[in-house]
């Protein structure tokens, strides 16, 4: 089965970008929520923007790591608890955001009660194994998997990410079958890997660049259309003929009912970091593929992923469940 894309085209915002060093009118400290542990594609993502938006904003970026239930403890506090002044932010993974809710009953935020401000990164997903694992191809994991059904391991960043149905399209895609093993994010995935307390990973490439780089982990494939100039010597899937394309994107979102202008004054902030060179060159040497969208764009982009993982979640439900 292929991953439905809900990549949307940006409109430029017009909104001209601020100076640096400029008063945030929220306040002089933006705390910024993060729904899974330090290390992960989120904290990628914080340490990669903040030290801009700092310069940018005149504010001091207080990361508040809250991890568990795959995002929703942070996202629940983030649309529910956190106040409506600007001074909260949150990092919201997609399209982890959406299926916590489409998946879950229990989960009751929603996108109404968020204000989006801006996607920064679309990550592509990633098969890694550890260094010394006897699969040395996409092709030698497979046929492990076919020879033991479901005892092969392989980590996510928790049930309802985009790497949990990753494995998930893959499996039906190749005709395997996996033994998937949560964990709180994508960094402990990862570190499992190399620690070979599970088989493989479905990770993002921004996550685990550095560690292929290091040779700590092995890249098998990536979940892209054609190969990625970091790592040219890696497969697609497609390559294979599996036909799934899958990837995290992540950005910012406030709560619902922030004032106008902390929001315009946010937006502003990511619309200028399109133009910025030495933003774009550091993300370049983190492996991480920048993907800016802001304001309404981001939210359009939000709902047509509910829209397409609604319907990706009604065809596999029954099958998840076995």
């Amino acid at each position: 089965m292929k991953l439905l894309s809900a990549s949307i085209l940006a409109l430029a915002v017009a909104t001209a970008p601020i100076a640096a060093n400029a008063e945030y009118s929220a306040g002089d400290e933006i705390t910024v929520l993060q729904g899974f542990k330090a290390g992960g594609g989120s904290d990628a993502l914080a340490q990669l923007t903040q030290p801009f938006l700092t310069k940018l904003l005149g504010v001091d970026m207080v990361n508040q790591y809250i991890p568990g239930a795959a995002g929703a403890i942070a996202w629940t506090r983030l649309a529910k608890q956190s106040k409506q002044d600007g001074g909260t932010i949150s990092i919201t993974n997609t399209p982890m955001l959406m299926t916590n809710y489409i998946m879950n009953d229990a989960i009751t935020y929603s996108l109404d009660e968020l204000t989006p401000i801006a996607n920064v990164v679309t990550d592509p997903g990633i098969i890694v194994v550890p260094s010394d694992s006897p699969f040395k191809t996409v092709e030698d994991l497979f046929a492990a998997a076919k020879k033991n059904p479901g005892r092969i391991t392989v980590g996510n960043s928790g049930v309802g990410g985009d790497d949990f149905f990753s494995a998930i399209f893959v499996e039906q895609a190749a005709d395997v079958k996996f033994r998937s093993v949560p964990f709180q994010g994508d960094g402990p995935s990862a570190t499992a890997a190399m620690g070979g307390k599970i088989d493989a990973s479905f990770n993002n490439l921004g996550n685990v660049y550095g560690h292929i780089e290091a040779g700590n982990l092995r890249a098998l494939a990536i979940f892209t259309k054609e190969r990625v100039d970091f790592l040219p010597d890696v497969p697609t899937l497609v390559e294979k003929d599996i036909n799934v394309v899958a990837g995290s994107s992540r950005g910012y979102s406030a709560p619902a009912g922030i004032p106008e202008k902390a929001r315009e004054e946010l937006i502003a902030a990511f619309e200028s970091l399109k133009e910025n060179e030495e933003f774009k060159t550091i993300a370049k040497e983190r492996a991480l593929v920048l993907d800016i969208v802001t304001g309404d764009d981001y939210l359009q982009m939000m709902k047509s992923m509910e829209t397409d993982y609604k319907k990706i979640w009604k065809e596999i439900k029954s099958d998840v469940a076995k």
